[in-house]
């Protein structure tokens, strides 16, 4: 396994902290929801941070852990009085750990369209590769 999410149990802990905060959209999923792929070469990490300054997305990597976090500011002006609040406020953070498999030194990342996009590339000896079979003589291979 290439990525690993943070334990299951306290995932769930701090599914239903930010539920009762107020941080989770209707469905009930993360306030920054995520998918990865898996492609030969790299792991692409897509999260959706609509609305978002990318002047405040930060991406870390500390000990094999990747650190997105990014802040939403309120948007009220001063004659304005808001009356319904569905858009989640403040601060939102995601980690993922990283297995050696991966090279956190080459990451790179993108923000556009409310999607910040995570590359990060496999190091060569974890890279699927295919293996050469001999052929003639039959030879005793060595356990």
């Amino acid at each position: 396994m290439l990525l690993t999410s943070i334990d299951p149990f306290f995932q769930e802990f701090e599914r239903q902290f930010s539920r009762l905060a107020g941080r989770t959209f209707d469905n009930g999923s993360a306030v920054m929801p995520m998918d990865g792929l898996r492609r030969d070469d790299d792991v692409l990490l897509r999260f959706d941070l609509p609305g978002i300054d990318p002047e405040s997305i930060e991406v870390t990597v500390d000990r094999g852990v990747l650190s997105v976090s990014a802040r939403r500011e309120e948007e009220i002006g001063e004659n304005e009085r808001q009356f319904v609040r569905e858009r989640p406020m403040g601060s939102f953070t995601r980690r993922v750990y990283l297995s050696e498999h991966l090279d956190s030194e080459k990451i790179d990342a993108g923000y556009a369209n409310g999607v910040l996009t995570v590359r990060i590339p496999v190091v060569e000896r974890a890279r699927p590769r295919k293996v050469e079979i001999q052929r003639g003589e039959t030879r005793a291979i060595k356990a």
